[in-house]
Protein backbone atom coordinates (compact mmCIF):
# COMPACT_ATOMS: atom_id res chain seq x y z
CA UNK A 1 0.00 0.00 0.00
CA UNK A 2 1.40 3.33 -1.32
CA UNK A 3 1.84 6.23 1.65
CA UNK A 4 0.41 9.73 0.53
CA UNK A 5 3.19 10.69 -1.03
CA UNK A 6 3.78 7.88 -2.70
CA UNK A 7 1.09 8.14 -4.29
CA UNK A 8 1.57 12.05 -5.24
CA UNK A 9 4.48 11.09 -6.71
CA UNK A 10 3.06 8.47 -9.04
CA UNK A 11 0.26 10.95 -10.31
CA UNK A 12 3.19 12.97 -11.11
CA UNK A 13 4.60 10.26 -12.79
CA UNK A 14 1.07 9.32 -14.64
CA UNK A 15 0.74 12.97 -16.07
CA UNK A 16 4.19 13.13 -17.54
CA UNK A 17 4.23 9.76 -19.34
CA UNK A 18 0.64 10.73 -20.67
CA UNK A 19 1.97 14.16 -22.14
CA UNK A 20 4.77 12.46 -23.25
CA UNK A 21 7.36 14.28 -20.93
CA UNK A 22 9.65 11.49 -20.74
CA UNK A 23 12.98 13.45 -19.67
CA UNK A 24 11.07 15.30 -17.36
CA UNK A 25 9.67 12.37 -15.99
CA UNK A 26 13.34 11.00 -15.66
CA UNK A 27 15.03 14.04 -13.95
CA UNK A 28 11.97 13.70 -11.35
CA UNK A 29 12.61 10.01 -10.44
CA UNK A 30 16.50 10.90 -10.37
CA UNK A 31 14.82 13.66 -7.58
CA UNK A 32 12.94 11.04 -5.71
CA UNK A 33 15.65 9.02 -5.45
CA UNK A 34 17.76 11.42 -4.53
CA UNK A 35 15.34 12.24 -1.57
CA UNK A 36 15.27 8.59 -0.29
CA UNK A 37 19.01 7.82 -0.35
CA UNK A 38 19.40 11.41 1.52
CA UNK A 39 16.61 10.15 4.13
CA UNK A 40 14.71 13.12 5.11
CA UNK A 41 14.73 14.21 8.71
CA UNK A 42 11.77 14.00 11.35
CA UNK A 43 10.14 16.99 9.41
CA UNK A 44 10.11 15.07 6.27
CA UNK A 45 11.59 17.60 4.48
CA UNK A 46 14.88 16.58 2.41
CA UNK A 47 18.04 18.25 2.81
CA UNK A 48 17.44 20.69 -0.50
CA UNK A 49 14.51 21.93 1.19
CA UNK A 50 15.85 22.69 4.65
CA UNK A 51 18.79 24.20 3.64
CA UNK A 52 16.80 27.01 1.51
CA UNK A 53 13.84 27.10 4.09
CA UNK A 54 16.65 27.14 6.97
CA UNK A 55 15.51 31.22 8.51
CA UNK A 56 17.70 31.92 11.20
CA UNK A 57 16.70 35.60 11.35
CA UNK A 58 12.87 34.41 11.70
CA UNK A 59 12.73 36.55 15.29
CA UNK A 60 14.12 39.22 13.69
CA UNK A 61 12.59 42.61 14.71
CA UNK A 62 12.65 43.86 11.61
CA UNK A 63 11.51 41.16 9.56
CA UNK A 64 14.50 40.16 7.54
CA UNK A 65 14.33 37.87 5.40
CA UNK A 66 17.73 37.01 5.48
CA UNK A 67 20.08 36.41 8.33
CA UNK A 68 21.68 40.17 9.07
CA UNK A 69 25.50 40.31 9.24
CA UNK A 70 26.63 41.35 12.70
CA UNK A 71 29.66 43.22 11.37
CA UNK A 72 30.71 44.09 14.86
CA UNK A 73 33.72 43.27 17.33
CA UNK A 74 31.90 43.38 20.68
CA UNK A 75 28.55 43.83 21.79
CA UNK A 76 27.43 46.38 25.16
CA UNK A 77 25.74 44.34 28.16
CA UNK A 78 22.99 45.30 30.18
CA UNK A 79 25.27 45.33 33.49
CA UNK A 80 28.55 44.54 34.67
CA UNK A 81 27.41 41.05 36.50
CA UNK A 82 24.49 40.11 33.59
CA UNK A 83 25.71 39.08 30.34
CA UNK A 84 23.69 38.43 27.06
CA UNK A 85 24.13 35.71 24.66
CA UNK A 86 27.04 37.34 22.95
CA UNK A 87 30.38 39.60 24.27
CA UNK A 88 32.81 39.38 21.83
CA UNK A 89 33.00 38.43 18.72
CA UNK A 90 36.06 36.29 18.85
CA UNK A 91 33.84 34.16 21.03
CA UNK A 92 30.73 34.28 19.25
CA UNK A 93 28.43 36.15 16.74
CA UNK A 94 24.93 35.80 15.99
CA UNK A 95 25.68 35.37 11.75
CA UNK A 96 28.29 32.72 12.83
CA UNK A 97 26.26 30.55 15.13
CA UNK A 98 23.34 30.83 11.96
CA UNK A 99 25.74 29.33 10.20
CA UNK A 100 26.95 26.85 12.26
CA UNK A 101 23.41 25.77 13.31
CA UNK A 102 22.94 24.16 10.06
CA UNK A 103 26.47 22.94 9.20
CA UNK A 104 25.85 20.90 12.27
CA UNK A 105 22.88 19.85 10.61
CA UNK A 106 23.54 19.05 7.46
CA UNK A 107 26.42 16.86 9.21
CA UNK A 108 24.10 14.96 12.12
CA UNK A 109 26.66 16.68 14.73
CA UNK A 110 25.56 18.06 18.30
CA UNK A 111 27.67 20.64 17.19
CA UNK A 112 29.98 22.49 14.02
CA UNK A 113 32.22 24.90 14.58
CA UNK A 114 33.05 27.80 11.86
CA UNK A 115 37.00 28.53 11.16
CA UNK A 116 38.74 31.25 9.49
CA UNK A 117 40.14 28.88 6.86
CA UNK A 118 39.96 24.71 6.37
CA UNK A 119 43.30 24.58 7.40
CA UNK A 120 42.28 26.37 10.80
CA UNK A 121 39.74 23.69 11.16
CA UNK A 122 42.21 20.92 10.68
CA UNK A 123 44.71 22.54 12.92
CA UNK A 124 41.88 22.34 16.05
CA UNK A 125 41.87 18.76 15.52
CA UNK A 126 45.17 18.16 15.39
CA UNK A 127 44.74 19.92 18.85
CA UNK A 128 43.54 16.62 20.58
CA UNK A 129 47.31 15.19 20.04
CA UNK A 130 49.77 16.34 23.00
CA UNK A 131 53.70 16.18 22.76
CA UNK A 132 54.37 12.81 22.82
CA UNK A 133 51.37 11.62 21.04
CA UNK A 134 51.33 9.64 17.73
CA UNK A 135 48.46 10.91 14.58
CA UNK A 136 48.58 8.29 12.13
CA UNK A 137 47.64 10.04 8.37
CA UNK A 138 46.56 8.95 5.33
CA UNK A 139 49.66 8.58 3.18
CA UNK A 140 47.53 10.43 0.26
CA UNK A 141 46.29 13.92 1.76
CA UNK A 142 45.99 17.40 0.96
CA UNK A 143 49.57 18.73 0.94
CA UNK A 144 48.62 21.65 3.31
CA UNK A 145 47.32 18.37 5.94
CA UNK A 146 50.95 17.09 5.03
CA UNK A 147 52.82 20.78 6.02
CA UNK A 148 51.14 21.35 9.14
CA UNK A 149 51.12 17.45 10.13
CA UNK A 150 55.56 18.01 9.56
CA UNK A 151 56.61 21.40 10.47
CA UNK A 152 54.06 22.20 12.70
CA UNK A 153 52.33 19.73 14.82
CA UNK A 154 55.84 18.52 15.00
CA UNK A 155 57.38 21.08 16.61
CA UNK A 156 54.93 20.34 19.32
CA UNK A 157 56.06 16.75 19.65
CA UNK A 158 53.44 15.60 18.00
CA UNK A 159 54.77 12.18 16.03
CA UNK A 160 52.88 11.77 12.51
CA UNK A 161 53.01 8.70 10.94
CA UNK A 162 51.71 7.82 7.23
CA UNK A 163 50.35 4.74 6.38
CA UNK A 164 47.95 3.44 3.15
CA UNK A 165 44.90 3.14 4.75
CA UNK A 166 42.89 2.67 1.68
CA UNK A 167 40.71 -0.34 0.10
CA UNK A 168 39.90 -3.57 1.44
CA UNK A 169 43.17 -4.08 3.15
CA UNK A 170 43.30 -0.15 4.77
CA UNK A 171 41.41 -1.47 7.97
CA UNK A 172 43.90 -4.22 8.62
CA UNK A 173 46.71 -1.92 7.70
CA UNK A 174 45.88 0.92 10.70
CA UNK A 175 45.22 -2.04 13.30
CA UNK A 176 48.64 -2.97 12.55
CA UNK A 177 50.24 0.59 12.82
CA UNK A 178 48.27 1.51 15.94
CA UNK A 179 49.96 2.61 19.32
CA UNK A 180 49.14 3.25 23.12
CA UNK A 181 50.52 6.16 21.60
CA UNK A 182 48.13 7.40 18.92
CA UNK A 183 45.78 9.60 19.85
CA UNK A 184 44.48 10.42 16.16
CA UNK A 185 43.68 9.02 12.97
CA UNK A 186 43.24 11.42 10.10
CA UNK A 187 42.16 10.04 6.66
CA UNK A 188 39.86 11.34 3.44
CA UNK A 189 37.87 9.40 0.80
CA UNK A 190 38.11 9.21 -1.80
CA UNK A 191 41.73 10.95 -1.21
CA UNK A 192 43.43 13.90 -2.52
CA UNK A 193 44.51 13.58 -5.18
CA UNK A 194 44.36 10.01 -5.90
CA UNK A 195 41.22 9.28 -5.37
CA UNK A 196 41.67 6.03 -3.17
CA UNK A 197 38.60 4.86 -1.07
CA UNK A 198 38.70 4.52 3.13
CA UNK A 199 36.43 1.88 4.58
CA UNK A 200 35.23 4.49 6.80
CA UNK A 201 33.08 2.60 9.01
CA UNK A 202 35.57 -0.50 9.12
CA UNK A 203 38.15 2.21 10.44
CA UNK A 204 36.31 4.10 12.70
CA UNK A 205 35.59 0.18 14.52
CA UNK A 206 38.78 -0.27 14.73
CA UNK A 207 40.03 3.33 15.99
CA UNK A 208 36.70 2.58 18.93
CA UNK A 209 38.44 -0.43 19.76
CA UNK A 210 41.97 1.83 20.48
CA UNK A 211 41.59 3.02 24.66
CA UNK A 212 42.50 6.65 23.47
CA UNK A 213 42.09 7.46 19.66
CA UNK A 214 39.59 9.90 17.82
CA UNK A 215 38.67 9.14 13.72
CA UNK A 216 39.08 12.80 11.79
CA UNK A 217 37.99 12.63 8.26
CA UNK A 218 38.20 15.26 6.29
CA UNK A 219 35.04 15.34 3.68
CA UNK A 220 35.77 18.49 1.86
CA UNK A 221 35.93 16.00 -1.52
CA UNK A 222 32.50 15.35 -1.30
CA UNK A 223 30.79 17.90 1.34
CA UNK A 224 27.89 16.58 3.68
CA UNK A 225 25.33 16.36 0.86
CA UNK A 226 27.15 12.96 -0.39
CA UNK A 227 28.94 11.56 3.02
CA UNK A 228 27.96 11.42 6.68
CA UNK A 229 31.30 10.64 8.11
CA UNK A 230 29.80 11.07 11.37
CA UNK A 231 26.93 8.49 10.98
CA UNK A 232 29.58 6.18 9.43
CA UNK A 233 31.67 6.43 13.36
CA UNK A 234 34.00 8.99 12.58
CA UNK A 235 34.57 11.65 15.86
CA UNK A 236 35.29 14.70 13.61
CA UNK A 237 34.45 15.73 10.25
CA UNK A 238 36.47 18.90 9.09
CA UNK A 239 35.21 20.52 5.42
CA UNK A 240 36.85 22.87 3.84
CA UNK A 241 34.11 25.39 3.18
CA UNK A 242 35.69 27.49 0.88
CA UNK A 243 35.17 24.67 -1.72
CA UNK A 244 31.27 23.11 -2.23
CA UNK A 245 29.26 25.13 0.55
CA UNK A 246 30.63 28.91 -0.44
CA UNK A 247 31.07 27.95 -4.12
CA UNK A 248 32.28 30.89 -5.82
CA UNK A 249 36.10 30.85 -5.05
CA UNK A 250 35.57 34.26 -3.29
CA UNK A 251 35.30 32.80 0.60
CA UNK A 252 37.91 30.76 2.49
CA UNK A 253 36.04 28.96 5.62
CA UNK A 254 36.48 25.50 7.30
CA UNK A 255 34.31 23.68 9.86
CA UNK A 256 34.51 21.12 11.92
CA UNK A 257 31.68 18.99 13.24
CA UNK A 258 31.27 16.57 16.18
CA UNK A 259 29.05 14.04 17.57
CA UNK A 260 30.61 13.97 21.28
CA UNK A 261 29.35 17.39 23.39
CA UNK A 262 32.31 16.73 25.28
CA UNK A 263 34.21 17.32 22.33
CA UNK A 264 32.31 19.67 21.38
CA UNK A 265 33.43 21.87 24.01
CA UNK A 266 36.79 21.15 23.84
CA UNK A 267 36.66 22.58 19.83
CA UNK A 268 35.39 25.37 21.05
CA UNK A 269 37.71 25.93 23.67
CA UNK A 270 40.34 25.65 21.17
CA UNK A 271 38.71 28.36 18.33
CA UNK A 272 37.90 30.82 20.73
CA UNK A 273 41.52 30.77 22.94
CA UNK A 274 43.35 31.09 19.40
CA UNK A 275 40.86 33.66 17.80
CA UNK A 276 40.27 30.94 14.39
CA UNK A 277 36.74 32.11 14.20
CA UNK A 278 35.30 32.92 10.86
CA UNK A 279 34.39 36.68 10.55
CA UNK A 280 30.49 37.65 10.23
CA UNK A 281 30.98 38.62 6.65
CA UNK A 282 32.66 35.64 5.66
CA UNK A 283 29.73 33.42 7.49
CA UNK A 284 27.04 35.65 5.70
CA UNK A 285 28.50 34.27 2.29
CA UNK A 286 28.83 30.91 3.80
CA UNK A 287 25.09 31.01 4.45
CA UNK A 288 24.41 32.59 1.25
CA UNK A 289 26.56 29.96 -0.58
CA UNK A 290 25.19 27.47 1.61
CA UNK A 291 21.31 28.05 -0.51
CA UNK A 292 22.51 26.99 -3.57
CA UNK A 293 24.95 23.96 -2.97
CA UNK A 294 22.66 21.35 -4.09
CA UNK A 295 21.97 22.54 -7.23
CA UNK A 296 25.66 23.58 -8.13
CA UNK A 297 26.96 20.14 -6.78
CA UNK A 298 24.35 18.05 -9.03
CA UNK A 299 25.54 19.84 -12.20
CA UNK A 300 29.04 19.73 -11.37
CA UNK A 301 28.85 16.03 -10.76
CA UNK A 302 26.77 15.24 -14.13
CA UNK A 303 29.46 17.22 -15.70
CA UNK A 304 32.32 15.40 -14.15
CA UNK A 305 30.81 12.33 -14.83
CA UNK A 306 30.43 13.16 -18.30
CA UNK A 307 33.92 14.33 -18.63
CA UNK A 308 35.82 11.29 -16.62
CA UNK A 309 34.43 8.87 -19.59
CA UNK A 310 35.12 11.33 -22.74
CA UNK A 311 38.94 10.96 -20.87
CA UNK A 312 39.05 7.55 -20.49
CA UNK A 313 37.85 6.85 -24.29
CA UNK A 314 40.99 9.27 -24.82
CA UNK A 315 43.61 7.51 -26.59
CA UNK A 316 46.15 10.24 -25.49
CA UNK A 317 45.04 9.51 -21.61
CA UNK A 318 46.93 6.58 -19.90
CA UNK A 319 44.41 6.32 -16.72
CA UNK A 320 41.56 8.09 -14.88
CA UNK A 321 40.86 8.54 -10.96
CA UNK A 322 37.25 8.82 -10.25
CA UNK A 323 35.25 7.28 -8.38
CA UNK A 324 31.90 7.18 -10.33
CA UNK A 325 33.39 5.52 -13.01
CA UNK A 326 32.24 2.23 -12.91
CA UNK A 327 36.21 0.19 -13.11
CA UNK A 328 37.30 2.36 -10.57
CA UNK A 329 39.02 -0.69 -8.48
CA UNK A 330 37.03 0.36 -4.83
CA UNK A 331 33.74 1.13 -6.61
CA UNK A 332 31.16 -0.78 -4.30
CA UNK A 333 33.15 0.26 -1.13
CA UNK A 334 32.92 3.96 -2.27
CA UNK A 335 29.10 3.68 -3.03
CA UNK A 336 28.55 2.06 0.37
CA UNK A 337 28.93 4.82 1.93
CA UNK A 338 28.10 7.30 -0.28
CA UNK A 339 25.32 8.93 -2.55
CA UNK A 340 28.25 10.65 -5.31
CA UNK A 341 31.64 11.39 -6.59
CA UNK A 342 31.95 14.90 -6.29
CA UNK A 343 33.43 16.94 -9.12
CA UNK A 344 37.40 16.14 -9.23
CA UNK A 345 38.21 14.08 -12.23
CA UNK A 346 42.17 13.05 -12.07
CA UNK A 347 43.44 11.70 -15.10
CA UNK A 348 47.47 10.69 -16.88
CA UNK A 349 49.19 11.71 -19.92
CA UNK A 350 52.03 9.65 -19.14
CA UNK A 351 54.25 12.41 -19.70
CA UNK A 352 54.62 15.67 -17.71
CA UNK A 353 55.44 17.65 -20.73
CA UNK A 354 51.95 16.72 -22.02
CA UNK A 355 50.15 17.33 -18.63
CA UNK A 356 52.03 20.64 -18.60
CA UNK A 357 50.81 21.15 -22.71
CA UNK A 358 47.01 20.19 -21.53
CA UNK A 359 47.06 22.65 -18.88
CA UNK A 360 48.55 25.23 -20.25
CA UNK A 361 45.89 24.82 -23.62
CA UNK A 362 42.93 24.15 -21.44
CA UNK A 363 43.76 27.34 -19.56
CA UNK A 364 44.03 29.32 -22.53
CA UNK A 365 40.38 28.58 -23.86
CA UNK A 366 39.27 30.76 -20.92
CA UNK A 367 37.23 27.71 -19.42
CA UNK A 368 39.53 26.25 -17.07
CA UNK A 369 41.61 28.34 -14.45
CA UNK A 370 44.66 27.09 -13.44
CA UNK A 371 44.47 27.04 -9.74
CA UNK A 372 44.64 25.14 -6.40
CA UNK A 373 41.23 24.42 -5.11
CA UNK A 374 37.76 23.02 -6.03
CA UNK A 375 34.23 23.14 -5.67
CA UNK A 376 33.85 25.95 -7.41
CA UNK A 377 31.03 27.00 -10.16
CA UNK A 378 33.96 27.74 -12.34
CA UNK A 379 35.67 24.84 -13.67
CA UNK A 380 39.52 24.85 -12.69
CA UNK A 381 42.62 22.55 -13.91
CA UNK A 382 46.24 21.81 -11.80
CA UNK A 383 49.13 19.77 -11.26
CA UNK A 384 49.09 18.90 -8.08
CA UNK A 385 52.54 17.62 -7.85
CA UNK A 386 53.79 21.39 -8.73
CA UNK A 387 50.46 23.12 -7.04
CA UNK A 388 48.75 22.16 -3.67
CA UNK A 389 50.71 19.30 -2.96
CA UNK A 390 53.94 21.27 -3.70
CA UNK A 391 54.68 21.20 0.18
CA UNK A 392 55.90 17.52 0.25
CA UNK A 393 59.34 16.94 0.36
CA UNK A 394 60.69 15.13 -3.54
CA UNK A 395 62.12 12.10 -1.94
CA UNK A 396 58.40 11.70 -0.42
CA UNK A 397 56.32 11.80 -3.91
CA UNK A 398 59.05 9.17 -4.50
CA UNK A 399 58.42 6.81 -2.27
CA UNK A 400 54.70 7.13 -2.33
CA UNK A 401 54.90 7.07 -6.26
CA UNK A 402 53.02 10.42 -6.33
CA UNK A 403 53.07 10.97 -10.55
CA UNK A 404 54.25 13.97 -12.10
CA UNK A 405 51.73 14.12 -14.78
CA UNK A 406 48.78 13.78 -12.90
CA UNK A 407 46.16 16.29 -13.42
CA UNK A 408 43.40 17.56 -11.62
CA UNK A 409 40.15 18.70 -12.91
CA UNK A 410 37.38 20.66 -10.92
CA UNK A 411 34.71 20.47 -12.92
CA UNK A 412 31.85 23.18 -12.68
CA UNK A 413 28.42 24.25 -14.10
CA UNK A 414 29.45 24.83 -17.45
CA UNK A 415 28.10 23.23 -20.55
CA UNK A 416 30.08 19.92 -20.15
CA UNK A 417 30.30 19.70 -23.58
CA UNK A 418 32.44 23.04 -24.14
CA UNK A 419 34.42 21.65 -20.92
CA UNK A 420 34.89 18.51 -23.31
CA UNK A 421 35.81 20.27 -26.34
CA UNK A 422 38.36 22.27 -24.61
CA UNK A 423 39.92 19.29 -22.92
CA UNK A 424 40.32 17.08 -26.70
CA UNK A 425 41.43 20.25 -28.58
CA UNK A 426 44.11 20.11 -25.53
CA UNK A 427 45.52 16.66 -25.53
CA UNK A 428 45.24 16.54 -29.45
CA UNK A 429 46.91 19.29 -30.17
CA UNK A 430 50.27 17.52 -28.35
CA UNK A 431 53.23 16.32 -30.05
CA UNK A 432 54.66 13.66 -28.25
CA UNK A 433 57.77 14.15 -26.75
CA UNK A 434 60.28 12.21 -24.49
CA UNK A 435 58.60 11.26 -21.41
CA UNK A 436 59.19 11.53 -17.46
Amino acid sequence: QMTSNQADFQRVRDFLTAHGLHETKRAFDREVNARETRSPDDTGLSIETRIVSYNPAKDDPHGAATMPIYQTATFAQKSASEFGAFDYTRSGNPTRSAAENILAELDHGVGAFCFSTGMAAIMAVTRFAQAGDEIICSDDSYGGTYRLLSQVASRAGVKTSYVDLSGPEGPAVLSAALTPQTALVMLESPTNPMMRICDVRAIARIVKSHPRALLSVDNTLLSPLLMQPLDLGADFVVTSCTKFACGHSDTMAGVVSVKDPELAKQVYFYQNAEGTGLAPFDCWLLLRGLKTMPLRLERGQSNAMQVAAFLQSHPRVTSVLYAGLPDHPDKALHDSQTSGSGVVVCFRTGSYANSLHVVDQASGSGLFKITVSFGSVNSLISLPGDMSHASIPADVKSAREFPTDLIRLSIGIEDAGDLIKVLGSALDSYTPGSKL
